[in-house]
């Protein structure tokens, strides 16, 4: 069978969808977690169920919403919540199983960094908008998902400030801080996808996309990775590129 064309948004979004298992709670954000999440409901894990951050809980969105405020995430919701029910009972409550993240800055465990670039706290050099509920999500989601632009400058051996918790440094540090979650299990990026490994938590690239090679990867990645295991991010199959051109964002609004 001929192989289909895609662009890297479509290659990412079918990439983050089979990291959703059936029957698994999602926190999902705006933009590319949107499409993975129902991708994966019209397809692989029909029993997903979608939680956003605004309030809607396990949502049969007809429509692709342009945020999570949007009122299109009600759609088929089994609740219309609030940001506190759905942080307070929901996550805290220790019942997300997937927890979708992105990030000015990934370091070698997984640390995430939204909040400042630069060594100075009172003058950085690029003041971000800070957490959010990132760091919430980092440290109380089963595993975490995280989908990154793949910048040599995005990819620091150590974050400049870290803003939510990944492995930490590695080994069993991250359970010696007493952080309950899982911990970062995949980085999707726009060259490839990092995992880490058991034990060590040391980082790993899994695949690197179609055209591209592991060691380019590494080039633009500021911390080595263990290139021993990477392989070609398989293709999407047309069903997958169907639905979500078709049915998930037909006009084009994240699948530029």
């Amino acid at each position: 069978m001929k192989k289909a064309v895609c662009s890297t948004t479509e290659l990412m979004a079918v990439t983050a969808a089979h990291e959703i298992r059936d029957a698994e709670v999602v926190f999902a954000g705006t933009g590319l977690p949107m499409l993975a999440t129902m991708l994966a409901q019209r397809t692989h894990a029909p029993d997903c169920v979608i939680v956003f951050e605004a309030g809607a809980v396990d949502p049969r969105m007809l429509h692709l919403p342009m945020s999570v405020g949007d009122s299109r995430t009600l759609a088929g919701a089994a609740q219309a919540a609030g940001l506190f029910e759905i942080f307070n009972y929901v996550l805290q409550g220790g019942r997300v199983d997937v927890g979708f993240l992105g990030s000015a800055q990934i370091d070698r465990y997984g640390n995430l960094n939204s909040t400042r670039i630069g060594p100075s706290r009172q003058r950085p050099e690029v003041r971000l908008p800070g957490s959010g509920g990132s760091a919430d999500v980092a440290a109380l989601a089963r595993r975490t998902i995280v989908i990154a632009r793949h910048e040599r400058r995005r990819f620091p051996e150590r974050v400049d400030f870290r803003t939510s918790p990944g492995w930490i440094d590695g080994g069993e540090t991250r359970q010696a801080a007493g952080i309950r979650g899982g911990g970062p299990a995949a980085v999707v990026t726009t060259m490839g996808v990092i995992r880490y490994r058991e034990g060590t938590r040391e980082p790993y690239l899994a695949s690197y996309h179609p055209g591209l090679s592991a060691q380019q990867v590494q080039d633009e990645t500021g911390f080595a990775l263990d290139l021993s295991d990477a392989q070609e991010t398989p293709p999407p199959g047309n069903e997958e590129l169907a639905i979500l051109r078709r049915e998930i964002d037909p006009e084009r609004i994240f699948l530029k």
